[in-house]
């Protein structure tokens, strides 16, 4: 697995896209996890997932206990890691700027801090991009 890390329109994508034309792109939704992720998708191409700040959002909505719901990412990053193919993360950086007062808002960002941290930890290589321009991390 290989993780691309970076705040709001930093160029992920684009960097993701140029060194791995061929992948195929999945949008990860609402209550889904890493066999749904998979499913259809030849082990010989690269699987981008994308969407997973929005995925975790709307799983802090459904499960309110924080270990429940750090065990519900974590299954999904360990079935990825799993995963018959190479998969490319797409992660979002929310730990620049300022903290949130509210504290759904503050329980976002520490999870998706959280989630970053073991997704880097499982990943193989680690891009961090910031106005554009990358760093190998790992």
């Amino acid at each position: 697995m290989q993780s691309v890390i970076g705040g709001a329109y930093s160029g992920r994508r684009r960097l993701v896209a140029e060194r791995f034309p061929r992948a195929r792109w999945h949008r990860l939704v609402k209550g889904e996890g890493a066999e749904e992720c998979l499913a259809g998708h030849a082990g010989r191409e690269v699987l981008v997932v994308d969407g997973i700040a929005a995925w975790l959002s709307a799983a802090l909505a459904e499960i309110p206990d924080d270990d429940a719901l750090r065990e519900t990412w974590l299954r999904l990053l360990d079935g990825l890691v799993a995963a018959p193919c190479e998969v490319v993360l797409i992660l979002d950086e929310m730990g620049r700027g300022i903290v949130p007062m509210d504290p759904a808002a503050r329980r976002l960002r520490d999870h998706n801090g959280w989630l970053a941290q073991a997704a880097v930890e499982r990943s193989r290589t680690a891009w961090y991009m910031r106005h554009g321009l990358c760093k190998q991390l790992k």
